[in-house]
């Protein structure tokens, strides 16, 4: 919130979806001094009577129909299954919600293309999910940028474990893992479009993509290239890790923000923060906090949906996908 900022009325959120993220935001904004947690929407009654064990006094449903109505929520986080993302989102948007959606939006393009009709010119009644932009090495990256001036090459590296390929069979780290990386380069280009696409793969035996690389290059110049891959092994960080490096006329920067830099050590080496995320509900802080805080910002409309979390920088992306995948 600015300095000079007056505090405003907190608002009511509801949050869809009770798997990882889904319940990170709900534990995080129920803590926060901007939202009120009214609502938790889950496909099952069981994961409502887990989640009531930890914050009895939240309603739940199992027809979001009902909740829309009887809840009160006024803005809504949408965090179920990538598949059950633009029914759900389409919905609220229906509904004169506004949400807080969780990226990818979908699969596919053409789906996610058919909520534009119910997006706002100014895409203030729909901010995609995407807490890197709120990390704090990011945030100070974006900084030393915009001071020193544009890249001339950006360089990501983002690792997850080798595990994946049998865990989740067909998962392609392009779409799952890399996706972060050109969020955050398309924020430090500005939203500008490359002209120049190309990308590869390397298959395991049974035809699984365990790793990708991809490069992009724009009209003046600037490079980028892309890792993400499914071959990190046991005894490296759970969640793999991650690495940006820019390079820019007379300066360069790097930023490591996974795993956090803190180490555990008892009979195995541990990182017990993967992410900047902490759900506390005394006092959540880190990337997902700020971005909850953002988004009530932005219901209030005291604050534009920030470059790299609209809608339409979700379809830029997106198309960047499809064309690297079109290029292998």
């Amino acid at each position: 919130m600015a300095r000079n900022q007056k505090p405003f009325e907190p608002v009511k959120i509801g949050v869809i979806g009770l798997g990882r993220f889904g319940r990170l935001h709900a534990l995080t904004l129920s803590s926060l001094a901007e939202a009120e947690l009214v609502a938790i929407v889950a496909r099952r009654q069981e994961s409502l009577d887990k989640f009531r064990t930890e914050m009895p006094d939240v309603n739940g449903w199992l027809d979001l129909d009902l909740a829309i109505v009887e809840s009160g929520a006024e803005a809504w986080v949408v965090a179920c299954s990538t598949s059950e993302h633009v029914r759900v989102a389409k919905k609220l948007l229906q509904a004169g919600k506004t949400v807080l959606l969780e990226k990818p939006i979908s699969d596919s393009l053409v789906e996610a293309e058919s909520l534009s009709p119910l997006v706002n010119q100014d895409a203030s009644n729909l901010m995609l999910g995407n807490i890197l932009l709120f990390n704090s090495e990011f945030r100070q990256l974006r900084e030393e940028v915009a001071r020193r001036g544009s890249p001339t090459f950006i360089d990501c590296v983002r690792h997850r474990p080798a595990s994946i390929v049998q865990d989740f069979p067909g998962e392609n780290p392009l779409q799952a893992a890399m996706v972060h990386d050109l969020y955050s380069v398309q924020v430090l280009m500005n939203r500008a479009e490359p002209n120049r696409f190309s990308s590869q793969f390397h298959r395991v035996a049974n035809g699984s993509v365990d790793v990708a690389l991809a490069q992009l290059q724009w009209p003046d110049g600037t490079l980028a290239s892309f890792a993400a891959g499914y071959i990190t092994t046991t005894g490296m960080a759970p969640r793999g890790f991650d690495r940006m490096e820019v390079f820019g006329h007379g300066w360069a920067a790097r930023i490591s923000p996974n795993p956090r830099p803190i180490e555990v050590w008892d009979d195995k080496a541990l990182w017990p923060m993967a992410l900047e995320i902490r759900a506390d509900l005394f006092g959540p802080t880190g990337m997902m906090a700020e971005e909850i805080r953002c988004f009530c910002r932005v219901v209030r409309g005291v604050e534009p949906v920030p470059l790299g979390g609209s809608f339409f920088d979700a379809l830029q992306v997106q198309r960047w996908m499809d064309r690297l995948v079109s290029e292998v």
